[in-house]
């Protein structure tokens, strides 16, 4: 996935801060993440779906909402590495500054957590396991 301009992005990280994310907070993992996360789900809409740009749009807040990521965490969970789940642990336990409007505080956190870890691992360069799990979050199966 990390091609074009992604790939500069994640190679400009290994070099200004070490190539270790670990060492970053918790809620920047996860403001990569989010971005990283709808990436993904809005780019799995255009390639399994023949929606319009507007039912597009629908589909990808229905899934990227922190419900539904709650309910994505709650899939992988069993399948996250010890480190993934520190990840997540450090992502959910992070001091957010907002109340979440249409969500609640419990789906918030997870939500958090798991673009923790979708962040974590894009910073990582695993593309392997993330594509593996975003998999295993996007399939139609659990939709």
């Amino acid at each position: 996935m990390h091609s074009g301009l992604f790939a500069s992005v994640s190679g400009a990280f290994a070099h200004t801060a070490g190539g270790d994310p670990t060492q970053l907070g918790p809620l920047v993992l996860a403001y990569i993440g989010d971005t990283v996360y709808d990436l993904y789900v809005r780019s799995w809409l255009v390639n399994s779906t023949k929606l319009t740009a507007h039912g597009l749009h629908m589909e990808a807040a229905k899934r990227v909402c922190a419900a539904a990521q709650a309910e994505a965490f709650r899939r992988i969970e069993p399948l996250l590495t010890a480190d993934e789940l520190a990840v997540y642990r450090r992502g959910r336990n992070g001091h957010m500054g907002t109340i979440p409007k249409n969500a609640s505080i419990a789906d918030y956190r997870s939500a958090t957590g798991l673009e923790a870890v979708v962040g974590w691992l894009y910073l990582k360069n695993a593309d392997e396991r993330l594509t593996a799990l975003m998999s295993i979050i996007l399939s139609e199966d659990n939709t």
